[in-house]
């Protein structure tokens, strides 16, 4: 009787179209649209402030680089190409060479569809200028020739093309980090999912004092992943305890106890976007109703420097001319800019560093960049759309640590528009409590 149930169960699972199924196919006709959009309205504008009037990525078999989804995916047998060609008028010719596959196809965001060996003749009836390919020493996303693949396209194309091939590095970035209303939308969902599942996380539902470990918490987070068909830029979620002396463990096998002040870094990834972002939890001490009044002080000075960084940041100015801003009106505001984990033995002043990077297809996004492990892209312009993680660590003093001070990390992510910037969900705004 068992085993007549189990087959049952197995065939209608077959013959029933499946709820994952029908999810596939919205999202891709949701990548669709943003793609189209993209190509329609980003393309033209960034291909032209650079100077570039073909764009050409090159791909190889199971080697298809950092854009494959942002160009809608396709097979190739050994190598193919993705071309952007600027012919003058108000929109980019887009083809796909030596690429094919029925997503790729049904897309409706390229007007022709050739063989590889139509390459060379392809590029010489346009006679471009500049051709930009996927070059760069500084910016990973943007760097996706190889060495022989840079040879072979030059071998191919001959002079005098070869001649007119330029690093595509800045507009790779430019393509990537200005957004179309369907990307900031579904951004905005990502950002959504993970902030309630970290603080889902965070809470008595995941963590039971005394029993679960920073990892637990950690690998429960996965497996929402898993269950919801989404992904992460993180190996696995940063779950970890601050004290005194900083960071006592990271998402190992630390059991969870009471009186510990836990952190969470993680992200979402959900139609080729990726969100990073932080929250904050602390488990109650037996016989304690709330946050500690000193925990509750560093907190809310993180909230007010955030408030500061973000009434500050503008579009029109370099991320390097923003983080000049941001530090001056921060020091108008009373606190003391630092290195970062290098705060200040002042325990009248609470001591800030900001990382407000680009994020977006990544984690760690590769568009203008307020924060200094981002030299290149520090000299980038900012942007209405571009995505910003408005991240940053405040320092202030703990009377109850002995004057040492406590690590607040604030971390969300927000858009630049004209007014500013603004968050895509909500902010963080109170430490989590577990009981």
């Amino acid at each position: 009787m068992m085993s007549k149930l189990i087959g049952l169960i197995v065939t209608c699972a077959l013959l029933t179209p499946s709820i994952q199924a029908q999810e596939a196919r919205k999202r891709w006709e949701r990548m669709n649209e943003i793609r189209r959009q993209k190509f329609d309205l980003v393309l033209p504008e960034v291909m032209r402030e650079n100077g570039i009037d073909m764009w050409i990525t090159m791909i190889r078999e199971a080697n298809y680089g950092t854009l494959h989804p942002d160009f809608g995916h396709g097979y190739t047998m050994d190598h193919g190409y993705y071309v952007f060609t600027d012919l003058g008028g108000d929109r980019i010719e887009r083809a796909v060479i030596g690429i094919d596959g029925p997503r790729l196809e049904r897309s409706g965001a390229y007007d022709h569809f050739l063989p590889v060996d139509r390459f060379r003749a392809f590029v010489t009836e346009r006679d471009p200028q500049r051709i930009g390919l996927n070059i760069s020493r500084t910016i990973g996303p943007a760097d996706l020739l190889s060495h022989s693949g840079y040879e072979q396209i030059a071998e191919t194309l001959g002079e005098p093309y070869a001649s007119r091939m330029v690093a595509a590095e800045r507009l790779v970035s430019d393509f990537r980090s200005r957004r179309v209303a369907s990307e900031l939308a579904a951004f905005a969902e990502a950002g959504e999912l993970s902030r309630r599942l970290a603080e889902r996380a965070f809470s008595n539902e995941v963590i039971a004092p005394g029993v679960t470990t920073l990892e637990d918490v950690a690998w429960w987070l996965m497996d929402r992943l898993l269950e919801l068909g989404l992904d992460t830029s993180f190996g696995l979620p940063s779950i970890y305890v601050t004290g005194p002396e900083g960071i006592e463990a990271l998402s190992n096998d630390r059991i969870i106890r009471r009186g510990d002040l836990l952190m969470i870094d993680w992200g979402v990834g959900f139609l080729n976007y990726y969100t990073d972002m932080k929250r904050i939890a602390y488990v109650l001490r037996e016989g304690e109703d709330g946050v500690p009044e000193s925990l509750q002080l560093a907190f809310d000075r993180g909230t007010e420097a955030r408030e500061v960084i973000t009434r500050t940041i503008r579009p029109g100015v370099t991320a390097a001319e923003a983080e000049a801003e941001i530090y001056a009106a921060l020091e108008a505001a009373g606190f003391n800019r630092i290195e970062f984990n290098q705060p200040s033995d002042d325990s009248a002043v609470t001591d800030v560093v900001i990382g407000c990077h680009s994020v977006g297809n990544s984690g760690h996004g590769i568009g203008p960049s307020i924060a200094s492990f981002n030299p290149t892209r520090m000299g980038y312009t900012l942007h209405p759309t571009n995505l910003l993680s408005i991240e940053l660590f405040a320092y202030t003093a703990n009377p109850d640590w002995g004057g040492k001070k406590v690590r607040i990390p604030l971390e969300d992510d927000a858009v630049v528009t004209a007014r500013g910037v603004e968050w895509l969900y909500p902010a963080n705004e109170r430490i989590l409590v577990i009981r």
